[in-house]
């Protein structure tokens, strides 16, 4: 089965009728998609009454992707507000209890940054990352491209396939040693993750016209073209694993939720148990 959302749901606004908080988005989010990035777990792990919240407000076969936080892949500048790393993950840990007990954890996310550089040190923290997070289905996204060079792409595959990791498998834009290429290689064949970043080459390594870099990284639409070569891809992919789980995270225009619909059409899928969709009657 291929499973179709966007990361996070505050930056769709063409998924919502009328003018509605943050807070009651994701109620009708889950009328258009099974699946959801929960992204703002990357910034500060989330207090377990916000997973509860969420998990209320979704259908029943809803999936939660949890991204891991910052600290725990390396991003985070300075010190983190923990006393120590065992700390920070049974923190987060704690934190998907929600979506475990009620079904709804399809996986954590672990997407280490363009400076996670293969190398003997970072393998070793990647096998105590597995081993912290105690079974939990996780998969594992790099930016740094020496993973897929030549030398170790093979090993890479090996790799997260004896440690039980989940590939994410990415299509972003190629613009030298801080991003990956396109691997489509299943790692788990229980579960797939495919993230859908865009191929912005000026915007993903440096600002545009003074702007915030997370305003211009993802600002792509995929054309129709690109869409039906990566449906084909998908389709490839879905004969490997039981279940395929797609991202798109080209937000930046507010591009992922469309792009995201056109997939779904393109692939003929159709989603039964999504919430009820909310009229606009003006």
């Amino acid at each position: 089965m291929i499973w179709i959302g966007v990361t996070g749901w505050g930056d769709h606004d063409t998924l919502y009728t009328g003018n509605i908080p943050l807070r009651d988005k994701l109620k009708e989010y889950g009328a258009h998609f099974p699946i959801v990035e929960v992204d703002s777990a990357f910034y500060a792990i989330q207090p377990k009454r916000n997973a509860e919240k969420w998990v209320k407000e979704t259908p029943a076969t809803f999936q939660f992707i949890v991204k891991a936080y910052q600290g725990m892949t390396g991003h985070q500048r300075g010190e983190i507000p923990f006393n120590s790393r065992e700390e920070m993950f049974t923190a987060f840990l704690d934190s998907l209890t929600p979506y475990q007990e009620a079904g709804k954890l399809a996986m954590a996310l672990f997407q280490f940054p363009p400076w996670f550089e293969c190398k003997k040190e970072n393998v070793d923290y990647l096998r105590w990352c597995k081993e912290q997070i105690q079974g939990i289905p996780a998969a594992l996204e790099f930016r740094n491209q020496s993973w897929f060079s030549p030398q170790f792409y093979d090993k890479t595959l090996s790799f997260m396939e004896s440690e039980g990791w989940i590939h994410s498998i990415c299509d972003e834009p190629q613009s030298g040693s801080g991003s990956i290429p396109f691997v489509p290689f299943v790692t788990n064949s229980d579960k797939t993750l495919v993230r859908l970043h865009g191929r912005n080459v000026h915007g993903w390594t440096k600002p545009a016209n003074g702007k915030d870099w997370r305003e211009v990284r993802y600002l792509y639409r995929y054309n129709k073209k690109e869409l039906i070569d990566i449906k084909n891809k998908l389709q490839t992919l879905q004969e490997q694993t039981k279940q395929l789980y797609v991202l798109f995270n080209n937000n930046s225009g507010g591009d992922a939720a469309e792009n995201a619909k056109e997939m779904i059409e393109l692939l003929g899928v159709a989603y039964e148990g999504l919430a009820p969709r909310q009229l606009d009657l003006f």
